[in-house]
């Protein structure tokens, strides 16, 4: 078994890379572009193979890389090269493949995969730049200037979390006393490590940016809102899952950190009411799915803060059975957006049925995979003020997602187009699976779902989702006016603090001009430099 998951783990990053080589050649290009939804299916049958298995390592000398699987990439790994295939089919069978949006899609899908079962430093730093900055390609090669905008801010965030990740991963390696590049050594070497405090301060910023953590948040309503919604399906449900894996394979699991514990949990708290707070605040449902995700986002940064508060080592598994069910009803939530507008007045109820029990799951609504996701995070929010503040936070979900259905009625411009009639037609099914799919997995990794189906569990699911749908309807009746806040918030407010700096570029320009008119001033500006160095070095 082992031998076969190796060579599905190659095949996992052979397959797209394979194809994406095709698309250089121009007699196959279309062909390749029109067949790339094959390409995840070997790593949607190595993640449900590594599923139930003990981790495997595989190095590939050749390449200098290691590839590294276990329970929880695996199970990550098969949710998401499912949503690939799906989307991929529906969306390359409804249009024309184009050359350049194609290769951003192969490379953003063959880093997407590649993140999950990378074993060291330099193959998770290389397929986690793919999985992010050719996604710019998706939906920032256009004239709109709207989806310009989004483009250059996204860029911007991604380019910067690469730089920031790259300076811990030097941190992680420097720590490791063997000069091992795998992540499993540099991880057991961190808690000793000098650099400790200064590379984790560094991996939860890098990876915050993925995540949307408050404040690194402002880019990804601006980005979901611009993308196509098959794009933001898969940027918000598989892509972002980069910053999730990334979180659970860079954090010492099983070590007491006090500190960073309480500081995780805190961040993870305030991006989970940050998120619901100002997606309250918006009429568009791509844009309230974008403050959702932020909100979602927050709980998991919260429970991997309390497992290290408390060391727990066996968290990972949770949170990334949390993220599973995160990604399958986000995706299918926003192409629940592309549906409802493709489909109008002509809605049956049970397609408004299943998604109600789509968009409340997020809560925890009894008998929904989202019911499951909250059973298995249970032990990071067991009790006392973190389970206090998780209740509130599940309350809050429901509520913004009723406000999201109540905005469906109103799709965005453009919605029924964007979504290829492919996806409309199968939305059913994939909102089905969405809600059931977690039931089979929780089951084949050895959980008990048998226990969200006590009725102490049941009723511990169902109070909150009501209260927050009952508080939903109640603002609705009162004609609740929120104030208007500009989509990405906080983003706003630094792109018109760069606008003023740039305001102040003719002053040093000038300035710059006068000064060297002065012969002397060359000479005493470096005079007064080599004075405070001396004085710093002589202070030591």
């Amino acid at each position: 078994m082992n031998d076969l998951l190796s060579i599905l783990l190659v095949a996992s990053l052979a397959a797209p890379l394979a194809l994406l080589g095709a698309c250089f050649v121009k007699r196959w290009r279309q062909r390749a572009l029109a067949l790339q939804w094959l390409a995840p299916i070997p790593s949607l049958a190595a993640g449900l193979i590594g599923m139930t298995g003990a981790p495997l390592s595989r190095d590939l000398p050749v390449l200098g890389f290691t590839l590294y699987l276990d329970p929880p990439g695996a199970l990550l790994l098969a949710v998401a090269a499912a949503l690939w295939i799906v989307v991929s089919a529906a969306l390359w069978r409804a249009r024309r493949p184009d050359g350049r949006f194609g290769v951003s899609w192969l490379l953003t899908m063959t880093g997407n995969i590649g993140v999950f079962i990378a074993g060291d430093l330099v193959s998770f730093y290389l397929v986690y730049a793919l999985v992010s900055i050719p996604a710019y390609g998706l939906f920032a090669f256009s004239n709109d200037s709207e989806q310009k905008r989004a483009g250059a801010v996204y860029l911007a965030f991604a380019i910067l979390g690469e730089a920031v990740l790259l300076l811990a991963f030097v941190m992680l390696q420097a720590g490791e006393p063997h000069a091992s590049a795998r992540i499993v050594d540099v991880m057991g070497a961190l808690p000793a490590s000098p650099w400790r405090d200064a590379a984790l301060g560094l991996i939860i910023a890098g990876f915050g940016m993925k995540i949307g953590m408050v404040p690194f948040n402002g880019w990804m309503p601006l980005n979901y809102k611009a993308a196509p919604i098959p794009v933001a399906a898969l940027l918000s449900g598989a892509g972002v899952k980069a910053g999730v894996i990334g979180l659970i394979r860079f954090l010492p699991h099983g070590v007491t950190l006090e500190g960073w514990g309480v500081a995780l949990a805190a961040i993870g708290f305030l991006s989970a009411y940050y998120g619901v707070v100002f997606g309250l605040t918006q009429r568009n449902p791509k844009v309230i799915l974008a403050y959702s995700s932020i909100s979602q986002m927050g709980v998991i940064t919260a429970a991997l803060g309390t497992a290290l508060l408390a060391g727990h080592a066996d968290a990972s598994f949770n949170v990334a059975f949390y993220s599973a069910n995160h990604l399958l009803v986000k995706a299918a939530l926003f192409l629940t957006i592309g549906a409802f507008a493709t489909r109008g007045t002509r809605l049956s109820p049970v397609w408004f049925a299943l998604a109600v029990a789509l968009a409340l799951s997020l809560a925890g609504l009894p008998l929904t995979g989202g019911a499951l996701a909250k059973l298995a995070m249970k032990p990071q929010f067991d009790g006392g003020t973190v389970g206090l503040l998780a209740t509130l936070s599940s309350i809050g979900t429901a509520l913004l997602m009723t406000h999201f259905l109540g905005c469906l009625a109103e799709p965005p411009s453009g919605a029924a187009e964007e979504c290829p009639s492919g996806l409309v037609r199968s939305w059913p099914a994939v909102a089905l699976a969405a809600l059931l799919v977690p039931w089979a997995f929780y089951e084949g990794v050895g959980g008990d779902a048998s226990k969200a189906l006590h009725f102490g569990e049941i009723l511990d699911g169902l109070w909150p989702v009501v209260i927050g749908v009952v508080l939903a309807l109640a603002l609705r009746r009162m004609a609740w006016s929120p104030p208007d806040v500009p989509v990405g918030d906080s983003i706003v407010f630094a792109e018109r603090a760069y606008l003023r700096l740039l305001n102040v570029g003719p002053v040093f320009e000038g300035l710059d001009a006068r000064l060297r008119q002065w012969p002397a001033a060359g000479l005493s500006l470096l005079l007064i430099i080599l004075s405070l160095l001396t004085a710093g070095v002589s202070g030591r």
